[in-house]
């Protein structure tokens, strides 16, 4: 198949994109498949294989291509932007749709879902830059019963970026004015003591969950952006070494979770699990990273499926969700 795989964009995970469309687009040559890059500028000019600007118009393709592969991260690619747009080029993709995934790019959105359908997870609260602004000492009130250590983040974007650890009072200001430089919708969530767990998760209407994966961090106190990137930062223990009762669990909340926000394709679950097996999820990334470093690819093939074949499935899942929307029926 052709397959345009669309990277960089507009977000400040640009470069990352960059990284994990090498991957991808490796892997799907492997597998058989042509690939049509598509670059992504970080001023939102989309360029063809030849550098030259595109030019889009609804139900007309691009390029030609039999389907889409978004590999991008952060706003205006895993937000339903770019879904949206591919749904009015009438062009299949990988990946989650448009409602998925504005809902999971939303941490508030998300984990206000979860609270719902009664999901554990940690203590969190949202926090309005405007609100900030306007009552900082209540803002600080409202926050101080999630206790300390608490992670201050960008309720909107990923790879950890404009993330803060705040392990005491005086620390809460900065922490907040740095999400702030991202994004004006700030979450603040409860620290837990427990370990850091990952679940790769494929599928449509009915998802596989791989091996989950244990985060070990190499010298970082959490996991931030360099340790998440940086070569040497971080392994993998791929089964993470818990009991098989808390994997099969953690496999068990990765699928419920993938299906109960509507997700399609892919996904990768991040959870904690504390003393007693106790698994709480913590986010969903509609299209986790796909780096040499990213835990997607290692956790797949960990559990016996190698990249190029996974990625050769997400095609066939992105097809089939295609024909089954337009046909009128829905996972």
């Amino acid at each position: 198949m052709r397959v345009a795989v669309l990277a960089g964009g507009r977000s400040s995970e640009h470069s990352v994109s960059l990284d994990s469309a090498a991957t991808v687009s490796g892997a799907l040559e492997e597998a058989g498949h042509e690939v049509i890059a598509v670059r992504l500028g970080r001023d939102g000019t989309w360029k063809g294989p030849d550098g030259d600007v595109l030019s889009l118009a609804p139900a007309g393709g691009l390029l030609g291509a039999d389907v889409a592969f978004p590999v991008l991260h952060g706003p205006f690619g895993e937000d339903g932007t770019i879904q949206g747009l591919l749904e009015l080029l009438d062009v299949p993709y990988v990946g989650a749709g448009v409602l998925a995934s504005s809902l999971c790019m939303d941490k508030v959105v998300f984990k206000e879902v979860l609270a719902a359908a009664g999901v554990p997870q940690v203590g969190y609260l949202a926090v309005r830059e405007t609100e900030w602004q306007d009552t900082p000492n209540a803002v600080r009130s409202s926050l101080a019963p999630l206790g300390l250590p608490l992670f201050v983040k960008p309720a909107r974007l990923g790879s950890s970026v404009g993330i803060s650890k705040v392990v005491t009072a005086e620390e809460l200001d900065g922490a907040l004015e740095t999400a702030f430089q991202h994004d004006g919708l700030v979450i603040a969530e409860a620290f837990s003591p427990g370990i850091e767990v990952e679940c790769s998760v494929t599928g449509n209407g009915d998802p596989v969950a791989s091996l989950p994966a244990e985060v070990v961090l190499q010298g970082a106190d959490w996991y931030d952006y360099e340790a998440k990137y940086a070569p040497g930062g971080v392994e993998l223990e791929i089964p993470a070494r818990v009991d098989d009762t808390v994997i099969a669990e953690v496999q068990r909340l990765a699928r419920e979770t993938f299906l109960r926000v509507g997700c399609s394709g892919l996904a990768r679950v991040d959870f904690f699990v504390e003393d007693g097996g106790r698994v709480l999820v913590n986010e969903l990334n509609t299209l986790p990273g796909m780096t040499a470093t990213s835990g997607f690819p290692k956790m797949w093939e960990a559990t016996g499926r190698s990249f190029p074949d996974v990625c050769d499935g997400l095609l066939a899942l992105g097809i089939e969700r295609y024909r089954a929307e337009r046909a009128g029926h829905a996972f």
